[in-house]
């Protein structure tokens, strides 16, 4: 076989560029590996070069650095529809991440599907299912042994299937993609909402549900609707108390939690050389919280510089070479929005509380939490998670930790430290940094997500009572870090936490205000500082991960059916062809409704690989418009209040179908789609809503549940919990056409439209039952 006709096997799957010229970034005239861990699969610059070229032919106008990177990775670039908001693009990721949450339904569904290996570089990561307790080692021996069933369950199905297996300890998922995986121009899509992580190093890492990452595993173009690009200019420079943190508060602010729907986001301007490569991946992690699909930076010297403290020189140096080409954005291009912020004017903020959007100037916190009634006592300073644990994260902390203790005075309040990764944690232990935070009165927790998604068995205040907390995390809807409805979450950036958990008050600013040391003479504190990369080198610590077998022919995966964590998943039912006719509301929720209202995680965890058990948390978090309350809503067959999977197991078990209303951005929140599963798994056939986040909404349809929107907004009112909802000509279900929807209120009868985003791909999926079973049918 000539170089022109050069393969790239993996599995089974062979991919011969004579027939599908365009697929497969595996296969290239560069010879630099994606990974240490993946050797024989290189850089894919060469062809996403030649992809590109195509497209510009094509477009003929200058393109943003989204666009490159996304449209050089079309399986078709010569003939695919290219609009943005309006194209579905069919693209090929380089790799899927998977974190062990999701990647239980994920795998089970590629378990589901019949096929023997994985297509593309594969991952899964154990972060998820380690609750902090007293602090790391004991938490991680502890985590563990509880869930050794569903370790060994996805350490057996990595061997099978050709995944790599991060074990328990590791770290969490997005700081191992940064450390080893993610590169400039590199297209990944995982199965958690904060997997723009990436965007830090310049590559579109993108979270999406369990099923999407089957169809990237099982070599099916990913769909995605085409992004419209958003571009942040940034200039000034970052300095002082302000931090890359800062930047994406203050763009949560300005655009709200649903305003980066269906856009990336995309940073340039000569502000960006002053922040550094983690910081890059700080700002772009918390843009899921804005509905972004996903963000970025230009690739620059600040990303060169840490692929080279991460053993990646070659990556670097190859990347400079397509710097102009392919990492950044074409001059006089042009972006559906454009957000000025100037660095050197950008104050320190701190968002919250129950949401990320909430800006507060720290000049202003005081004042908005006395004006609002927060609770000005701070209870726990909490720093690390996926967002905020970098090296320089955890040095310029503990600058403010040793600026404190040289006046004589600690936090005033509990503070936990999470370290993203072993080699973070191992760093900052070897550099004295652990040290400072053990006598600053802290507490070092696991390498894991931990409090930051619910995994925190917190003792110091009972549920109910209302205290406030101030985290580095990315996310803080009602009741997620303890499951308090009555703790006030505030986001901000890890100096932020620090200083503040030093005064253990949220009216201290630390730009302006003085504390008293232990001689009782006042001081300020100074502007925290630390290097960007360590000195000496990271430390790898603990060797944490494991390559899958040449061939897992002869590994066994064993699922018990007996097992409370673990459950083989039968396929959803088909349409039967018939409208939906006379489905009863099973609840009309009020207000904002997050895949954590939907599908709880703490507690909850421990079943994401058991559909039956875990969907007895549906809908327990969301406010029924009815009575105001959380998880209680009327049977509308016995007239008997109960808890909401109750009430959805009995209309399952008497035929009843039902649908759920909701209201703006229903589904925002983690990429979970448990969310979707549940419903469909206890009778839901629709959902209705005023409007979906982006991850939620594909989730629905890949399920075989119909996400539809109000055609006008106002129609949510004409719902009662007594209606009964009819969905008329379905046989007729066409792109861009509304659905025909009839209310009966008693002998009153309406009919509204609603809309809905489907193609004819996704129409192909409900008709099946979801698009595993449409992958089913169209393999035989």
């Amino acid at each position: 076989m000539n170089a022109q006709a050069q393969v790239c096997k993996l599995g089974k799957h062979v991919v011969d560029p004579m027939v599908r010229q365009f697929h497969a970034s595996c296969y290239t005239a560069s010879k630099v590996a994606l990974s240490k861990f993946d050797s024989d699969v290189y850089l894919p610059y060469d062809k996403l070069n030649k992809r590109l070229e195509v497209v510009r032919s094509r477009l003929n106008r200058p393109l943003t650095l989204s666009e490159k990177v996304l449209y050089s990775h079309l399986d078709d670039p010569a003939n695919q529809d290219i609009v943005r908001g309006t194209s579905y693009l069919r693209l090929r990721p380089d790799r899927v991440a998977m974190q062990d949450a999701t990647a239980q339904m994920a795998l089970l569904q590629f378990i589901s599907s019949g096929l023997k290996k994985v297509a593309v570089p594969s991952t899964v990561h154990c972060d998820h299912l380690i609750e902090a307790q007293v602090g790391g080692p004991k938490d991680l021996a502890r985590a563990k042994d509880l869930n050794r069933e569903v370790y060994d369950f996805l350490a057996s199905t990595c061997a099978k299937y050709g995944l790599g297996f991060w074990k328990p300890g590791s770290g969490i998922i997005h700081q191992i993609i940064l450390e080893n995986y993610a590169f400039p121009g590199l297209l990944m899509i995982g199965t958690d909402s904060h997997t723009p992580n990436g965007g830090g190093l310049g590559g579109l890492c993108i979270g999406v549900g369990g099923a999407d990452a089957v169809d990237v595993m099982a070599d099916i173009p990913w769909e995605l609707k085409c992004p419209k690009v958003i571009g942040v200019n940034l200039t000034g420079k970052i300095s002082g108390w302000t931090s890359p943190k800062d930047v994406i508060l203050k763009v949560a602010d300005i655009l709200t939690v649903k305003g980066g729907t269906g856009a990336i986001i995309e940073y340039h301007g000569k502000g960006v050389d002053s922040i550094s490569c983690t910081g890059m991946a700080t700002i772009c992690n918390m843009g899921a919280e804005i509905g972004a699909t996903t963000s970025l930076f230009p690739f620059n010297q600040r990303m060169a510089d840490y692929l080279k403290s991460t053993g990646r020189g070659g990556i670097a140096a190859e990347a400079q070479k397509f710097q102009s080409k392919i990492l950044s954005a074409d001059k006089n291009c042009e972006y559906d929005e454009l957000i000025e912020i100037n660095l050197d004017t950008l104050e320190p903020h701190v968002n919250g509380p129950f949401t990320p959007d909430l800006g507060h100037p720290i000049s202003k916190l005081g004042e908005n939490s006395k004006k609002n009634g927060y609770p000005l006592d701070i209870k726990v300073g909490l720093i690390g998670s996926c967002t905020n644990s970098s090296y320089e994260d955890m040095g310029r902390c503990a600058s403010i930790a040793k600026d404190a203790m040289s006046h004589g005075i600690k936090s005033k309040i509990p503070f936990n430290v999470t370290p993203g990764s072993e080699q973070i944690r191992a760093t900052i232990e070897r550099d004295g940094i652990s040290e400072v935070f053990d006598k600053f009165g802290g507490t070092v927790l696991a390498n894991a997500c931990g409090p930051c998604i619910g995994q925190w068995d917190r003792q110091d205040v009972k549920k109910g009572d209302k205290n406030t907390i101030v985290t580095s995390y990315n996310r803080n809807f009602t009741g997620r870090n303890d499951a308090n409805p009555a703790t006030h979450c505030f986001v901000t950036s890890p100096e932020m936490v620090t200083a503040l958990s030093i005064a253990g008050r949220l009216d201290f600013n630390p730009l302006t205000d003085e504390l008293t040391g232990a001689d009782g003479k006042k001081f300020k504190l100074k502007a925290p500082f630390g290097d960007e990369l360590p000195a000496k080198g990271f430390d790898p610590g603990q060797d944490t991960y494991t390559a899958p077998p040449p061939s897992g022919e002869n590994v066994k995966v064993v699922v018990d059916p007996k097992s409370q964590r673990l459950q083989l998943l039968e396929p959803f039912d088909k349409w039967s062809g018939q409208d939906l006719t006379d489905m009863t509301v099973l609840i009309k929720v009020k207000g904002k409704c997050t895949t954590d209202h939907i599908s709880a995680a703490g507690p909850w965890l421990k079943y994401r690989g058991h559909l039956d058990n875990i969907s007895n948390n549906m809908f327990i978090g969301a406010t029924n418009s009815e009575n105001n309350e959380m998880n209680k809503i009327k049977n509308q067959r016995t007239g008997k209040w109960g808890n909401v999977p109750e009430v959805a197991r009995d209309y399952k078990a008497n035929n009843i179908k039902w649908v759920a209303v909701g209201d703006e951005n229903y589904g925002e929140g983690s990429s979970r789609e448990h969310a979707a599963l549940e419903p469909r798994h206890l009778g839901g056939r629709a959902i209705i809503v005023k409007s979906f986040a982006r991850i939620h909404e594909t989730n629905l349809k890949k399920q075989g549940l119909l996400p539809l929107t109000f055609a006008n907004a106002a129609d949510y009112d004409k719902i009662q919990p007594t209606s009964k909802i009819s969905l008329l000509n379905l046989n007729s279900l066409a792109p861009g056409k509304p659905v025909d929807c009839e209310i009966k209120n008693g002998d009153k009868v309406e009919r509204i439209k609603l809309n809905h985003t489907l193609n004819e791909l996704q129409i192909g999926w409900f008709k099946a039952g979801s698009a595993l079973n449409r992958m089913k049918e169209l393999a035989n």
